[in-house]
């Protein structure tokens, strides 16, 4: 299955598909100093929920699919070196709405977890 959305997105800081299946997406990211939010090796949260968030779009995978609002865990911190690997599963399909469920994962270790809420318009969300 080809992605169709977020095509220009940097996949170093958002991770890299490696898994598309119709309603399904698997997201590696493999932190990198770039990462770090202080002298012990913490990666920032934004970058995992950015990554997240790649996986719930990637589940949907339709050019204009857009967030509309998310409900999320963070379970463990992750440490730069790490890889984080994010399955975004769609569990609801309404019409335009989809609800995703996104797991993240060091190994065996969930580090995250959330619900994401999108909308698929009918165009860019820039040409409304």
């Amino acid at each position: 299955m080809e992605l169709n959305t977020h095509l220009k997105i940097d996949n170093t800081l958002n991770g890299e598909v490696i898994e598309l299946k119709e309603g399904y997406a698997k997201i590696a990211l493999k932190t990198t100093e770039v990462m770090v939010a202080d002298a012990e090796g913490l990666v920032h949260g934004g970058f995992c929920f950015g990554a997240a968030d790649f996986a719930a779009m990637a589940a949907v995978n339709d050019p204009f699919v857009v967030l509309a609002k998310s409900e999320v865990k963070f379970l463990a911190p992750v440490k730069v070196g790490e890889e984080v690997v994010f399955e975004g599963q769609v569990t609801e399909n309404d019409g335009r709405k989809f609800t995703v469920s996104v797991t993240g994962c060091v190994g065996e270790k969930r580090v995250f977890t959330g619900t994401f809420y999108t909308a698929v318009l009918k165009q860019h969300v820039l040409s409304l």
